[in-house]
């Protein structure tokens, strides 16, 4: 076992400063269980479901793994407010947020004690979370999937670990152990995975998408959304390709792309639909050349960042 000198290890009493990325519609119990267990951070995704979806989920968690987890609220979601009230009834171990500001939920989170660690894009993002109490934050470069940001990885995790005392996790681009030795060289103090998790064995979205990253090549992502305001990272398929089409009209408006899109994270996860289906996917996904436990993936990138990093 590598000992990675890192405040995170000491701050959520975890083995491997890995956290696994809250993907909706993908991380759930069973996966993040697997990846807690496995010594790292698994997260739950509350997606965009009411309290009651999470508070059962948290419950099946806690049925799978005695170990430290977090709940990722996205904080576009309808339900944010409910949610936010539910892991503070839960005593959620770790908070995590996206998709917006979660300014409003900082205090009543601190005076619960929970351990609040938002994903930021950019530095000033990043000193007012540090300023409202966050005990770290995820910086996430334009490289993951999902909802982006426009800094890379490379650009922004040492400037927010410049800009901040709290410990900086570092996410976008990486699946392997010489793309978090490299986050360390920057001054993070861990990284967080999506892409990598989606071919784990315990992940449970339909065969076609494991296959469809375990395939995937180098320039096989595409962003999308971007002219609408909120870009997203998903491999290249029909629906991607349409989309970006869509984009380039201006008479398209955001209902249109509402009902266009609507569903298409869920057809790709549940049934696998290759035409229709919206697979998100970082730019790693060319990294990813297997389907393996949760737990391998945790021990091969500990085990090459630490002989990498020399410790």
């Amino acid at each position: 076992m590598r000992k990675f000198n890192s405040r995170i290890c000491d701050l959520l009493s975890i083995t491997y400063p890995i956290f696994q990325g809250g993907m909706a519609w993908v991380s759930d119990p069973v996966l993040a269980a697997a990846v807690s267990n496995a010594g790292g951070l698994g997260i739950l995704s509350a997606m965009s479901a009411d309290a009651a979806f999470i508070t059962s989920e948290i419950a099946k968690i806690r049925t799978l793994t005695d170990k430290p987890f977090g709940v990722n609220i996205m904080l576009m979601s309808p339900f944010a407010d409910q949610v936010a009230q539910a892991v503070i009834e839960e005593q959620v171990p770790v908070v995590t947020t996206g998709a917006g500001m979660p300014g409003k939920y900082m205090e009543s989170w601190n005076k619960a004690g929970l351990t609040i660690i938002p994903v930021v894009a950019s530095v000033a993002f990043a000193r007012r979370l540090e300023r409202m109490g966050a005990a770290a934050v995820i910086a996430e470069g334009a490289e993951a999937g999902g909802h982006v940001g426009d800094l890379n990885t490379m650009a922004l995790v040492p400037q927010v670990c410049d800009a901040v005392s709290i410990p900086v996790i570092a996410a976008g681009g990486i699946a392997d152990g010489r793309g978090m030795a490299a986050a360390f060289m920057l001054g993070a103090e861990g990284v967080q995975c999506g892409t990598c998790f989606l071919a784990a064995e315990e992940c449970r979205v339909h065969q076609a998408y494991k296959e469809k990253i375990v395939n995937a090549g180098d320039t096989d992502t595409i962003v999308t959304g971007k002219k609408l305001g909120h870009p997203v990272r998903a491999l290249k398929t029909p629906f991607t390709r349409k989309f970006a089409q869509m984009e380039n009209n201006p008479d398209m408006t955001q209902e249109d792309a509402d009902n266009f899109g609507t569903g298409a994270l869920r057809r790709a996860v549940l049934e696998g639909d290759g035409p229709m289906g919206c697979y998100m996917a970082g730019q790693s996904a060319g990294l990813v050349k297997k389907i393996q436990p949760a737990s391998a993936i945790i021990q091969e990138m500990a085990e090459q960042a630490a002989q990498l990093l020399q410790i």
